[in-house]
Order: C-alpha cells, then sequence, then structure tokens
C-alpha cells in the first residue's frame, strides 16, 4: 500500500466531504494512513464519509468549520496535535464554483469565491507547513486548483482568479517546505463528475434539459474535452495519493494537469 513506509501518518482533507475530496479520503484510508483529519463544512456530509471510510474514532478527527476563518484552524490544530501529535500530509481540496460575466459579478461574490478557495488553501498551506515541519519528518501537501488557472473561459473570473493564485501560491510553500523535506505539488483538474457542478445556472438548466446530471456531464465533455469523458472523483484521488506518497519523490512545486486534453 502507498503509505506502508510511513507508520503512523495522518493526512488531513479540506473539502472531505464530496466528490474529490470524500474519494481522497475512501482513498488514503485504504492505502494504508493510520489517521484522517475530514474537515468539511456541511455536517451531514462529513457524518456520511466518517461512516464511509470505515476507520475506528482514534483514528479519525472530523472538524466541521470553515476553511476561510483564521480562527477555526488555530483550534484544528489543537485538535489535531491533542489527538495524534503529529500530521504528515494535507490536501487543500475545499472549494466553491462561481459563473457569470465580471460584469454582473458583484464583490460581494468575489470575496465569497476568494475566500474560500484561496484565503482557505493559503490557512491550509501554512497550517500543514508549521506541523509538518514541527515532526521532523518531511512530508506532503498537495494543492487541488482548477484547468481554469492557466485556460482562460468566460463566466469564470472569481474561480479562475483563487486556483490561479493557488497554483503561484503552492509554488512559494514549495520553496518554502523543501528546507524540511516538505513536498508541496498541484493538481489541475477538468471537468470531474462532482457536485461542485450543482447550483450552476447553466449546468442545472442543461441537466433539467438533458435528463439529469450524468448526461449533463456527457454533453459537456463531448463539446469541449478532447478524450469526450469527465473524470471520477476516484481518478482525480488517485493521483492525489500518488503525489502524497513516496512513490512521487522527488516531485515538489509541480503543476499536474489532469483534463482529459481540454488544455492541450
Amino acid at each position: 500500500m502507498m503509505f506502508d513506509d510511513n507508520p503512523g501518518a495522518v493526512a488531513l482533507i479540506t473539502g472531505a466531504g464530496s466528490g474529490i475530496g470524500a474519494a481522497t479520503a475512501r482513498l488514503l484510508a485504504a492505502e494504508g494512513v493510520h489517521g484522517l483529519v475530514l474537515m468539511e463544512w456541511n455536517a451531514d456530509s462529513l457524518a456520511r464519509i466518517r461512516e464511509e471510510v470505515g476507520l475506528p474514532d482514534d483514528r479519525l478527527l472530523c472538524l466541521t468549520q470553515d476553511v476561510a476563518d483564521p480562527k477555526a484552524w488555530d483550534d484544528a490544530a489543537a485538535q489535531i496535535a491533542a489527538k495524534f501529535g503529529r500530521l504528515d500530509y494535507a490536501v487543500a481540496n475545499a472549494g466553491i464554483p462561481a459563473g457569470g460575466p465580471l460584469v454582473k459579478c458583484s464583490f460581494e461574490e468575489w470575496r465569497r469565491v476568494i475566500a474560500v478557495n484561496l484565503d482557505g488553501v493559503f490557512l491550509t498551506l501554512k497550517t500543514g507547513l508549521k506541523m509538518i515541519g514541527e515532526g521532523g519528518r518531511g512530508g506532503a501537501m498537495v494543492v487541488i486548483a482548477s484547468v481554469a488557472a492557466i485556460k482562460a473561459e468566460q463566466g469564470a473570473g472569481p474561480y479562475a482568479a483563487a486556483k490561479a493564485g493557488a497554483v503561484q501560491l503552492s509554488k512559494v510553500a514549495a520553496r518554502e517546505g523543501a528546507r524540511d523535506q516538505i513536498r508541496v505539488n498541484v493538481v489541475l483538474p477538468g471537468g470531474v463528475k462532482t457536485p461542485i457542478w450543482n447550483g450552476l445556472p447553466f449546468f442545472d438548466s442543461l441537466s433539467d434539459k438533458m435528463g439529469g446530471n450524468e448526461a449533463a456531464f456527457d454533453a459537456m465533455a463531448k463539446g469541449g474535452t478532447p478524450l469526450g469523458r469527465f473524470a471520477a472523483p476516484e481518478e482525480l484521488a488517485n493521483q492525489i495519493g500518488h503525489l502524497l506518497s513516496s512513490r512521487s519523490q522527488p516531485m515538489t512545486g509541480a503543476s499536474v494537469v489532469v483534463d482529459g486534453g481540454l488544455s492541450a
């Protein structure tokens, strides 16, 4: 298994309640990570993934919090230290969508998206660098950005800006973490079949027209993704697990594009 060479290792995942975060939580539990810290703002989603990972309570810490709240991160760090005494891996996955032209985007909407998608990454990286560094064993972090960080699309302004900022911030973190043998890499997904699409007007309209989300995903993929399909969350989780594990040594500061050829 991926983490047999690091017994007792503990991993933190933000946005763990659904989509890529939930798939990553299931994978890391199956691949031998000792402890999981699952962070999610939605209590019901957090309860579901807690059951799905199948780990006993002494190997799980579930935190219902807003990733953009610095005070909540102080409390989270204290709880992780008290329960596990260490942190080895972190996945900055929490994110929210945005859609619509810039001229119709309110400043409040801009700040809301930047807060979760960029401030949340900053706070995850800050906490991870400190806690992993204190352990003296090295470790790894993965930031989930988006192909929107490198490929401009209409209607994605706040989201694209936040994800582009997350890519550059991760490179800085990779430089700063290297002295403590902490690797930091980024995954840039294209279309993935996750709940993040729900609530976006264009997607909800397409889903209604096509008869469901799966048909909408297929239509979107065939309209712009060279491979002709969107990825499953589990496929992204495989990439994340590889980047966290020693199998990806000595990668750091890298951006791995997983978009079915969309940006090619």
